[in-house]
């Protein structure tokens, strides 16, 4: 089971992190999270442990508790949920309205080629189809 742990203190390492949970059971791997910059602990990671029993007593045990100073944050990892946030020029994966969504600057020789549906302003600048999509006007 994948355990996500938050509110680390700055200076804990991976091994102090395996050794909390390793009072629980087998630890099979423990990862914090590091700014790419800096290298400075971003203050959260994950820790797995293969037996879902042990896992949840660790939750159990250990949300809440406090570790030098920091009171910590623990329960079962959820998968990373697909958010529409950030922008993805050049992507052909998606579909709908926005940037890279077909018509308007998405036609076939603007901006992004592939893609399907209304274009970078459906729903949001012109709402007929595509920012400038026939000729310099704006859609109907």
């Amino acid at each position: 089971m994948d355990i996500f742990v938050g509110s680390l203190p700055f200076k804990l390492e991976e091994a102090d992190l395996r050794e909390l949970f390793e009072a629980f059971g087998e630890v099979t791997s423990v990862k914090i999270i590091t700014d790419k910059v800096t290298r400075q602990n971003k203050g959260f990671g994950f820790v797995e442990m293969p037996n879902e029993a042990e896992a949840m007593k660790a939750i159990d045990e250990l949300n809440g508790a406090e570790v030098e100073g920091r009171t910590i944050i623990v329960n079962k990892s959820e998968p990373k949920k697909d958010t529409d946030r950030r922008s993805s020029f050049g992507s052909d994966r998606s579909s709908g309205g926005g940037f890279n969504k077909g018509g308007g600057f998405n036609k076939p020789g603007g901006f992004n080629k592939g893609g399907s549906g209304g274009g970078y302003s459906k729903g949001g600048f012109s709402k007929g189809g595509g920012f400038n999509k026939s000729g310099g006007k704006r859609g109907s």
